[in-house]
């Protein structure tokens, strides 16, 4: 075995681990120190102490080497330096302030690359978890699009930010539906289907303050990113079907000062034109769309049909710059809305392509996959 630089053991002759840790790696050391300085900056009652900079950086260093998040893997990495009860007890009992640690990274990694503006973009995504996996947090009953049945798992709402130079993470939320939201869906679900009329059907209850919606924990994640992130400029905020209300749209532009927001909306949505309301599919199947060259985040130029009118969005209350877009490997269109209606439409449809860059975000508990969450 030969030490490098870093501090790591590799393996010269195969039969070790590939990767045993002796010390944290320098450039992680100095990452928390920076971040650790950023939270002294703003919060300086939240500063890491000696024991917990160097406990985070051995964690950091351990993730990168073990590729996995594991108190067991990260004490056999350390060959007993660290013990599996030690790190264990840093993460659950040792006072670290948490809720800063994100905020003050992004800070550090926006100054290190002199990044003032960018993107937001908001998705979410399920992860499922084993049926044994009952002490999670969090844990509801998720449909699982593929079977059409239920599955057991998380949900996360997350929020990146998107820059000429770099796309980084810089929120998360869980999003757990409320109980009794979901029995009475059920409930409906199931009276429904034997007929019965909406009238003779019990109300869907009011909403529970302590079980936000994901389009409330989106919001939630915008306005924190701004509280902490307040010189940042943003251009546009970005976002799929589910957040494509009123509600979001115009709350989204307003914390931002009129910021562009670009959502879906379905295609049975009704617009009004003239003084005739209509199905937004319907409108655009008399105004089909035109070819036009679209270059996806600065790479090849792909060629798609896009069709666009500024439209009175009955359920929003207000009018919409809506596209219709279809790429050449898709059968049906789809949608767009945005909420300036001063961008053009080339700018909305280039805007849009930048959602595509947040799935390489989605967390995975796939232990076959990298950087997979397993327990230790």
């Amino acid at each position: 075995m030969v030490i490098n630089p870093d501090g790591l053991v590799e393996s010269t002759d195969g039969l070790e681990t590939p990767m045993i840790i002796g010390k944290p790696a320098p450039f992680v050391s100095a990452f928390v120190a920076a971040v650790d300085e950023a939270i002294r900056a703003h919060q300086p009652q939240h500063a890491l102490s000696v024991t917990q900079r160097t406990w985070l950086a051995f964690c950091i260093t351990a993730v990168l080497v073990t590729n996995s998040i594991c108190w067991a893997r990260f004490e056999r990495a350390s060959l007993g330096t660290y013990t599996m009860a030690a790190l264990s007890w840093m993460f659950r009992h040792s006072k670290i302030p948490w809720e800063h640690l994100l905020a003050a990274s992004v800070r550090v990694i926006l100054l290190h690359h002199g990044i003032a503006s960018g993107s937001l973009i908001i998705d979410d995504t399920d992860n499922p978890r084993s049926k044994s996996a009952k002490a999670l947090a969090y844990l509801y009953k998720l449909r699982d699009k593929a079977s059409g049945g239920y599955l057991w798992g998380q949900s996360l709402v997350f929020l990146v930010l998107v820059t000429p130079k770099i796309s980084i993470p810089v929120g998360m939320v869980f999003y757990q539906p409320a109980p009794e939201m979901s029995a009475w869906h059920s409930k409906d679900k199931a009276l429904k289907k034997q007929g019965i009329p909406p009238k003779q059907r019990p109300r869907k209850p009011a909403p529970n303050p302590y079980y936000p919606t994901k389009e409330q924990l989106a919001l939630r994640l915008l306005e924190t990113f701004k509280t902490h992130h307040p010189a940042v400029r943003i251009h546009a905020v970005m976002a799929d079907a589910l957040y494509g209300t009123a509600s979001f749209v115009d709350g989204a532009s307003a914390l931002f000062s009129g910021v562009q927001v670009i959502s879906q909306i379905r295609s049975n949505q009704n617009i009004r034109v003239g003084k005739r309301d209509q199905h937004v599919a319907d409108y655009f199947a008399t105004h089909p769309g035109t070819p036009y060259s679209i270059r996806i985040r600065g790479g090849e130029e792909v060629v798609a049909m896009v069709g666009s009118a500024r439209l009175y969005v009955c359920a929003h209350k207000t009018k919409r710059f809506i596209v219709a877009i279809k790429y050449a490997e898709e059968e049906t269109y789809r949608y767009l809305i945005a909420s300036d209606l001063s961008w053009r439409t080339l700018d909305i449809v280039q805007g849009h392509t930048l959602r595509w860059l947040v799935e390489i975000f989605q967390p995975h508990y796939d232990s076959s996959k990298p950087l997979s969450l397993t327990a230790a």
